[in-house]
């Protein structure tokens, strides 16, 4: 997935094939849909999220829990911001990557994320509080901090804060779920 590549290997040969892609998934917290509902122990729930494998997870970086809509939720027609007014800013943000370093901050390597990513000290010391807390894997502190990188990019901002870090670690659902389970 992070190459962009797909392998082919028969006998003696073997043959690339570009293949990046943007993947979206959607997946029920649990056999019953919603994990807080009591239907299911948390021993069920672990036992049905462990079907997806770590690796595959870290692969993913924006996991969002979509909490269940009230009624008046559903039918409320009320449109805050419309899809031009999203897309807009999320040119703006990409051109701002773009100009910066040539690719989009998905596509940087590690070492362009130290160039292009620098980390004050105190998102430094939250990162690694919460790379020990939720156990997090070397792929995802690194999608923490380029999604963290997007963030700012979006509100205009040319270095990383605290807030841009917590957002991007609030993108983090399956980890927190899985750490909450485990422990509970």
């Amino acid at each position: 997935m992070e190459t962009g590549l797909v392998t082919i290997s028969r006998a003696a040969q073997q043959v690339d094939f570009p293949a990046c892609f943007q993947l979206i998934a959607a997946l029920n917290p649990s056999p019953t849909g919603c994990h807080t509902d009591k239907r299911a122990s948390p021993d069920q729930v672990l036992r049905y999220l462990s079907k997806i494998s770590g690796p595959f997870v870290d692969r993913i970086d924006l996991q969002i829990e979509l909490p269940r809509l009230s009624t008046q939720e559903l039918q409320s027609t009320r449109q805050e911001v419309t899809s031009e007014e999203i897309r807009n800013r999320v040119e703006a943000a990409f051109e701002v990557a773009l100009k910066r370093q040539r690719k989009a901050n998905a596509r940087l390597t590690t070492r362009e994320i130290e160039t292009y990513c620098v980390l004050t000290s105190d998102v430094a010391q939250l990162l690694a509080r919460a790379t020990e807390k939720l156990n997090l894997s070397p792929r995802s502190y690194h999608r923490i901090i380029k999604v963290a990188r997007t963030i700012a990019d979006l509100a205009h901002r040319p270095d990383i804060t605290v807030p841009d870090l917590k957002e991007a670690l609030s993108y983090r659902a399956f980890e927190r779920l899985l750490g909450q389970l485990t422990y509970s």
